[in-house]
This record gives C-alpha cells, structure tokens and sequence, in this order.
C-alpha cells in the first residue's frame, strides 16, 4: 500500500511539473524582458545609483547589501547618543517601579 501511494504521489508531483511546461512549449517563445531604471529625471548620487542598476544587477544587490546594515548602525549608534543626551539611561537594566 505504502509502495502504491508513493508511485501516485511521485506520478501527481511529475504532471504538477510538466503539465505546465507543456502547455508553455505549444506557444511561440517571447523575447526576454529588460528591466531598466529611467535615469533621465535623476542628477548626482541618485544618477549614479540607477545607472549602476541599470549596469549590473550584481553590483546593485551587493552594494545594498553592504549599504543597509551600514546605514542601520549609523542610525543605531545615532539614536543612541540622542537618547542618552536626553536622559534615557540604555545601558542600566534596572526596571523602574511604578
């Protein structure tokens, strides 16, 4: 039994992938999409920042990978320092009685 329901599980799982594929190879096959930034608007920092979009698709996920945890800790650290010169004590754990 267990044997039967592995094959029809293992026979459902091939048409859910084919059927699909099969369906898609009877149409003619479309050109690929390019997905680009208008820079036409943009001088500066923000110029740069979508051409290099445009440009590499690697380089732009690499460098906001590196950018936005940069960016937290800035903030982070920021956010700190104007919490403490306002009076808010972060570093003392002691819970205040009410």
């Amino acid at each position: 039994m267990k044997i039967r329901l592995a094959r029809l599980f293992t026979w459902c799982m091939f048409l859910c992938l084919a059927v699909p594929e099969l369906a898609l190879a009877a149409s003619k096959k479309l050109a690929h999409i390019v997905i680009v930034a208008d820079t036409r608007k943009f001088t500066g920092w923000e110029a740069w920042w979508t051409n290099l979009y445009n440009e590499s698709h690697l380089y732009f996920a690499l460098l906001t990978i590196v950018l936005i945890p940069t960016i937290g800790v800035i903030f982070g650290v920021f956010a700190d320092f104007l919490m403490s010169f306002i009076g808010i004590d972060l570093k003392n754990r002691e819970v205040a009685d009410h």
